[in-house]
């Protein structure tokens, strides 16, 4: 993939998926995949508010939702294989980040159920940058006045 986020998703995904496995099987990289999962974690942190900052930006004139910028939701909000992959590499940090914390509970391994933060940021990011979404609408609503109600 060409897209320098899906590409940043997928070798945050690699990284994580890989030092976790490494550390059920041997607990000697614990320490190391702890690290990369908070790692993750603190940058998915700085990536959110970057998106959440870009979005609102953009809301002035787009009609941007929370699942249409965080899940890609909606038709046409982003290409399909783009929407796959940003949305598969969420699913395996989940998965792995929930499996390995089950297969050593009570261990440095439950740091990664907060990886996944990485994933969903990135995601944000893409569809802050570069999400199509509906155009806002213009009208200002006003409350109706106090006269008018009964």
């Amino acid at each position: 993939m060409k897209d320098a986020v899906v590409r940043a998703s997928w070798i945050g995904t690699v990284l994580f998926a890989t030092t976790a496995v490494a550390a059920v099987l041997n607990r000697r990289a614990s320490i190391p995949a702890a690290s990369v999962a908070l790692a993750l974690f603190a940058i998915g942190i700085g990536v959110f508010f970057w998106a959440y900052a870009v979005a609102v930006g953009r809301s002035r004139t787009d009609a941007i939702g929370i699942g249409g910028l965080f899940f890609l939701a909606g038709e046409g909000t982003a290409p399909a294989s783009v929407k796959r992959a940003l949305l598969l590499s969420l699913g395996v940090q989940v998965t792995v980040g929930l499996a390995t914390a089950i297969a050593r509970p009570f261990t440095t391994l439950a740091f990664g159920v907060l990886a996944p933060l990485y994933g969903l940021a990135l995601t944000g990011l893409w569809g802050a940058r570069k999400g199509t979404f509906g155009p806002r609408d213009s009208r200002r609503r006003t409350p109706p006045s106090e006269g008018s109600r009964r």
